[in-house]
C-alpha cells in the first residue's frame, strides 16, 4: 500500500512536502502575491533546468500553447499539424487563433508521431492552403524524434512547437551522442510545459513555453499579460511615453496587441520552484516505478504490453500506460477500469483521438487515422506516482489480472 495513508490509488497524484508548504507561505509573508520575485526566478531556473535561453510562465498548459501560437503569427488562412493521440488542448492552440488542423496519425505501439505519419499529413495539409507549423507531442514523457521533425519541417518551412506537457525531466540524444534535456528547443521554435497536479511537478496550475528566441521570448511575454509593454526602448508613442525632459513618464504603459491575463502568481510560481528542486528524484522514483511494472507485467505479457520505449529518448515517465488486448481477453475496458476501481485502483484512457471528438468531426468530417485508433483501443494508464512503493505495483498488477479474468 502507498506510504500516503491513503488506500486508494490514482492513476496519478501529487507530492507535496513541508518545503513546498513553507515556500508557499513565505510568499503569503511576503509584500507580493502575484508578478513578483517568485515570477521572475521561477522562469530563470525552469529555463537553466530546460537548458534553454528563455522560459515564460503562465498560468496553464493551454495558455502556454495559446500565447506560442500567437507568438509566431499564426491565423486565419494557416493550418496547423497536430497528432490526434493527445489531449485537445493541442489542436485547440490552433482553433484559438483561426487556424485549421490537420490531424496527424501516430505509432499504434508508442502514440508517438512518425516520419510517414507527418509526411502524409503534410500532403493533406498542402490542399487546405498554407501549413504554418508543426506541434508534435511527447505522450506519457517519451519524446518524438525532434531530428527526424525538424528536417521535415525545414524542407516544407514549418516552424516547430513541442508539447511536452508530458515530458518534463526527460532527454533527447543529440547528433554528437550527448543527451539534451526536453525543452531547450535543439530542433524546435519553442517548447511548452505543464505543470498541473498530476505532472512530474506541480505549480498547483500552471504553464511554461521555453525558447532560444528573443523575439518570440519578447512577443510570449507581452501577449501573457494583456498586450501590454512597459519596455521603454519599445514605445511607440513617443509623444506620450515621454516629457519634454526626453525621460519616460513613469506611468506610462503602451497595449502592443490583443492579448490575454496569463499571468501566473508569486504563490504558483514559489510552489513550481521548490517542485523543480526536487525534478530528478521524483523523474527517477518514476522509473524505478516503471521498471517495476515492467517486470511484475511480465506473466501477462502475452496480453498486456508497457510502451515501447523508443532508442533516442530517455524517458520522464508522467504516465504508466501499458496495451492490452481487450478483443483477446473477452473483457471490455470500462468493465476492467470498474473493476479496478472497486479493488481501490485509479485507471484512466489517455487518449481519445481528437480527430474523433464532435467538434473536430463535424468540421473537418470523418477521418480515418488507423495508428491513432489502435493506440486508443487497447492504453489504459495505472497509477504512477513518487510515493508509490513497489508494494503497490505488485498490488496494482495482481487486482490487473484478477480484473482481466473473463
Amino acid at each position: 500500500m502507498s506510504d500516503a495513508g491513503d488506500d486508494f490509488l490514482p492513476y496519478g497524484r501529487q507530492q507535496i512536502a513541508e518545503d513546498d508548504i513553507e515556500a508557499v507561505a513565505e510568499v503569503l509573508r511576503s509584500r507580493y502575491l502575484t508578478t513578483g520575485p517568485e515570477v521572475a526566478a521561477f522562469e530563470a531556473d525552469f529555463a537553466k533546468a530546460a537548458g534553454a535561453c528563455f522560459a515564460v510562465v503562465c498560468n496553464s498548459g493551454t495558455a502556454a500553447l495559446h500565447l506560442a501560437a500567437l507568438a509566431l503569427g499564426i491565423g486565419p488562412g494557416d493550418s496547423v499539424i497536430v497528432p490526434s493521440q493527445t489531449f485537445v488542448a493541442t489542436a485547440n492552440a490552433a482553433r484559438y487563433v483561426g487556424a485549421e488542423v490537420v490531424f496527424s496519425d501516430v505509432s499504434p505501439t508508442t502514440g508517438l508521431l512518425r516520419r510517414e505519419d507527418l509526411e502524409q499529413a503534410i500532403a493533406r495539409a498542402a490542399k487546405k492552403g498554407r501549413c504554418a507549423a508543426i506541434f508534435p507531442v511527447h505522450i506519457n514523457g517519451q519524446c518524438v524524434d525532434m531530428r527526424m521533425i525538424a528536417e521535415i519541417a525545414g524542407r516544407h518551412g514549418l516552424r516547430v512547437v513541442e508539447d511536452a506537457c508530458h515530458a518534463i525531466g526527460g532527454s533527447e540524444l543529440a547528433e554528437n551522442g550527448e543527451w539534451h534535456p526536453v525543452g531547450a528547443c535543439r530542433h524546435s521554435d519553442m517548447a511548452i510545459f505543464s505543470l498541473h497536479p498530476v505532472k512530474t511537478i506541480t505549480m498547483g496550475e500552471g504553464g511554461v513555453v521555453t525558447t532560444n528566441d528573443a523575439e518570440l521570448h519578447r512577443r510570449l511575454t507581452i501577449f501573457r499579460s494583456h498586450g501590454i509593454s512597459r519596455d521603454k526602448t519599445a514605445f511607440q508613442n513617443k509623444e506620450l511615453a515621454f516629457g519634454r525632459d526626453g525621460l519616460p513618464n513613469p506611468w506610462y504603459y503602451e497595449m502592443q496587441a490583443l492579448g490575454f491575463n496569463y499571468r501566473a502568481s508569486d504563490i504558483n510560481c514559489a510552489l513550481g520552484r521548490s517542485q523543480l528542486r526536487k525534478l530528478d528524484r521524483f523523474v527517477a522514483a518514476r522509473r524505478r516505478l516503471r521498471e517495476d511494472y515492467v517486470e511484475a507485467l511480465g506473466p501477462l505479457r502475452q496480453i498486456v504490453t508497457p510502451i515501447e520505449i523508443v532508442p533516442h529518448c530517455r524517458p520522464a515517465w508522467h504516465l504508466n500506460v501499458v496495451q492490452i488486448d481487450f478483443a483477446t481477453v473477452g473483457v471490455d475496458r470500462a468493465t476492467v477500469m470498474r473493476r479496478l476501481t472497486a479493488r481501490g485502483i485509479g485507471s484512466q484512457v489517455h487518449y481519445i483521438p481528437v480527430h474523433t471528438q464532435p467538434y473536430y468531426r463535424e468540421r473537418y468530417g470523418a477521418l480515418r487515422l488507423p495508428g491513432a485508433e489502435r493506440y486508443y483501443d487497447r492504453c489504459l494508464s495505472l497509477p504512477l506516482y513518487p510515493e508509490m512503493g513497489k508494494d503497490d505495483v505488485h498490488w496494482v498488477t495482481q487486482a490487473l489480472s484478477e480484473s482481466l479474468r473473463s
